[in-house]
């Protein structure tokens, strides 16, 4: 029976060596410390193997198929270095990683023609802005223009090193890791330079990340997913369009980059979640109204529940709907006094309410409310009242806040356990509404000001 298992663990031992890639070589100023080769996956990064540097700076480290995409060699007081985990052994030599003139690529042909491309790449796009430069002197400026000779040696050098470098890419394998991850790694790193100098460029580089299939495996070891999502709306950002047309093509970005994701549920969350996110930090409500609709929307994928809860707030709370009924009861105040003014808010008979969820121990809250009494007599004024909702949880610390507000306050001391709080979707403060005097919600304002603008623009200059 020992001699059995000693087989099996024996055969498991060389089953799993004769799938498994080697990383090593030797940094000679690096002796005896520990260096660990991670990989990424999705957004996160795990650790794949380590070890630590001989007398002499020798190293050999392990990877296997499962990670397969790009790694990188990382010490604890040295920058990394990025390699191509492409099912290939890899040999590297140098002094130490930080030191990138001393390192080369010994063996492993993907990791050849990476570090090929790292050196030459960045060479040929400051010569390229150099060119850029020079033509749009020799285009406007009254001295240059009439050289046509030059103006036409910039044109064809300019077109020559975007050849050289086309072709460098076409030239790699096919099917190569490296030959799909240098394209991919370009198009990311390209949009600063793009956005700036090389505008004409957008509408391509636009289709190309719409192209991308965010659900591929390669994209999703590359460490390029989270650059890639961030670049892509960046660039829709700062392309120097309306606001109306950023969010037309923020839509159409979307939509394109469900068509995949949707056949991949882990990924399909763990981008919408990402994604979501960034356009709610960018304040870009209307693309994430969009994309929270279109993820709610698709019956093909379980969506994770806390992401799920996050959503369905823009499907309920969205312009148009009409918000729900709240019941104020004896626990509302006016001008710092208990009151029974108002038994609902059906009750607030205006033309406009915004109901404004805060509370004393909100930071944002702290420095919104002052400009929002500022405001108050103003909006007052043109038909807006104010509906304060607090989260607080003591009377005391309630009373203490609302004494100083001249607007209607009601607090239900249940935190986020109140009902009105669940009912509004409210995940942070503060929280605005704005609605009519039927309770459709007709705009949900980022901050104050951005009320206050509405405010002027609408009831002030009459724009409808």
């Amino acid at each position: 029976m020992r001699i059995k298992i000693r087989l099996l663990i024996g055969t498991l031992l060389l089953t799993s060596s004769a799938f498994a890639q080697f990383v090593s070589g030797n940094l000679s100023l690096l002796t005896g410390q520990k260096i660990t080769l991670e990989g990424f996956d999705g957004l996160k990064t795990y650790p794949i193997s380590n070890t630590s540097l001989d007398e002499k700076g020798n190293f050999k480290l392990t990877y296997s198929k499962a990670d397969y995409g790009i790694g990188y060699l990382k010490l604890a007081d040295d920058k990394p270095l990025f390699v191509i985990l492409s099912g290939e052994d890899i040999e590297i030599t140098g002094n130490a990683l930080s030191n990138t003139e001393t390192i080369k690529v010994i063996k492993g042909k993907e990791n050849q023609w990476f570090e090929q491309y790292a050196k030459e790449h960045p060479r040929r796009e400051q010569a390229l802005s150099a060119w850029i430069y020079l033509e749009k002197i020799y285009a406007s400026e009254s001295l240059f223009s009439v050289q046509k000779t030059p103006a036409n040696l910039i044109k064809s050098e300019k077109l020559r090193i975007k050849k050289e470098d086309a072709n460098f890419l076409a030239n790699l394998t096919k099917d190569s890791y490296v030959g799909w991850f240098l394209p991919a790694r370009q198009l990311v790193s390209s949009v600063s330079v793009i956005a700036q100098q090389r505008t004409d460029e957008i509408p391509a580089t636009l289709a190309a990340f719409r192209a991308l299939n965010y659900a591929d495996q390669r994209l999703y070891k590359s460490g390029l997913l989270k650059d890639a999502i961030e670049s892509h709306f960046w660039l829709i950002e700062n392309s120097g369009r309306s606001i109306d047309s950023v969010f037309i093509e923020m839509r159409k970005s979307i939509d394109a980059m469900l068509v995949n994701l949707i056949k991949d549920e882990k990924k399909f969350n763990e981008v919408t979640n990402h994604l979501f996110d960034l356009l709610e930090k960018h304040s870009l409500f209307q693309a994430s109204e969009h994309l929270a609709l279109k993820v709610l929307n698709e019956v093909t994928c379980t969506i994770d529940s806390d992401l799920a809860k996050q959503l369905e707030s823009y499907r309920a709370m969205k312009k148009g709907n009409i918000a729900p009924e709240i019941d104020f009861g004896n626990k509302s105040y006016l001008n710092g006094f208990p009151q029974n003014q108002f038994s609902n808010l059906t009750s607030i008979n205006s033309p406009y309410t915004l109901v404004v969820f805060g509370a004393s121990w909100c930071p944002k809250c702290e420095a919104e409310l002052p400009e929002l009494i500022q405001n108050y007599t103003k909006w007052k004024n043109l038909g807006i009242d104010v509906v304060y909702i607090s989260l607080d949880t003591e009377p005391a610390a309630f009373e203490q806040v609302v004494k100083t507000y001249p607007f209607f306050a009601y607090c239900d001391y249940k935190k986020w356990d109140s009902q009105v709080v669940k009912d509004y979707y409210v995940s942070g403060t503060p929280t605005f509404y704005l609605l009519n005097n039927k309770r459709e919600i007709i705009l949900k304002p980022i901050s104050i000001s951005q009320m206050d603008a509405w405010a002027d623009w609408v009831l002030v200059q009459g724009n409808k």
